[in-house]
């Protein structure tokens, strides 16, 4: 690991600062992407500014029929949260699928989205339900924040500090999981939302995207029976020694039968 300055922010505001005034500073959340990478000597920050302590941005609030979670909000508090899982239970389903106990306990949902690696669960959950991502200079449509593979509309220094969820009709998530990782090889948010049918796909390209045919088939009739015999297009699509992107545009339509049939 190379040497850094360490600073435990107190605010959104001493954070935004200390990133400010440090040559090369990065935020850390909850440290899963971070550490690693640190151990292994690929990153070099001048400063690492640790949101931990900053309690304005942990916490989960449900009003006016939408799901409001705080970006230092582990995963475990969504997936056990008894008004997550009331008003949008597949985003509790989400959160408690991701990796393992030692991971939902200290990832939280700012760090997963700012760090968008192409196979995590809650870009899907974002982009499935519509969700509006709150920093502190602006909010951020889901559509508009992931832009590809580790990267987000977030400009530099940009802090996220909650994620607004629109409650659904109905939506569900299912996903092919890596054995090892939990991290998803293709994974498929449903949603019916006052706005339409949203299907986002996780794991299967570089970044989160809409499957826009099958949003189509399902607009006239919401059933997997709608889906049948629908992939993805192979084109551009991930391929690595889990699956091949035949494979994974097989998957996505694999998952998504499955996920409008967990809709009910």
């Amino acid at each position: 690991m190379h040497d850094f300055t360490y600073h435990a922010a107190g605010s959104v505001a001493d954070a935004a600062a200390k990133v400010a005034g440090g040559e090369d500073a990065v935020l850390m959340a909850g440290g899963m992407t971070l550490l690693p990478t640190l151990k292994q000597r690929l990153a070099q920050p001048s400063d690492v500014v640790d949101l931990a302590a900053v309690a304005e941005l942990r916490g989960i609030q449900v009003s006016g029929g939408a799901v409001t979670v705080g970006a230092m909000t582990v995963h475990d508090a969504v997936a056990n949260s008894s008004e997550v899982a009331a008003a949008i239970p597949a985003l509790a389903d989400v959160a408690g699928h991701i990796g393992d106990p030692q991971v939902r306990n200290r990832g939280t949902i700012g760090g997963s989205i700012a760090n968008n690696d192409p196979a995590a669960d809650y870009p899907a959950a974002l982009v499935g339900l519509g969700a509006t991502v709150c920093t502190d200079r602006r909010e951020i449509a889901a559509d508009d924040f992931f832009t590809g593979m580790f990267e987000t509309a977030l400009d530099e220094g940009e802090i996220v500090t909650a994620v607004r969820f629109p409650a659904p009709e109905t939506a569900a998530y299912v996903k092919f999981p890596n054995p090892a990782s939990r991290y998803a090889i293709v994974g498929v948010f449903v949603a019916r939302t006052a706005g339409g049918v949203r299907v986002a796909v996780t794991g299967a390209a570089g970044c989160v995207y809409r499957e826009t045919a099958m949003e189509a088939a399902l607009e006239g009739n919401f059933s997997a029976a709608a889906l049948e015999g629908m992939t993805a297009s192979a084109d551009d699509l991930n391929e690595d020694i889990h699956a091949s992107a035949e494979y994974r545009a097989h998957l996505v339509g694999v998952m998504a039968r499955r996920a409008v049939a967990a809709c009910g």
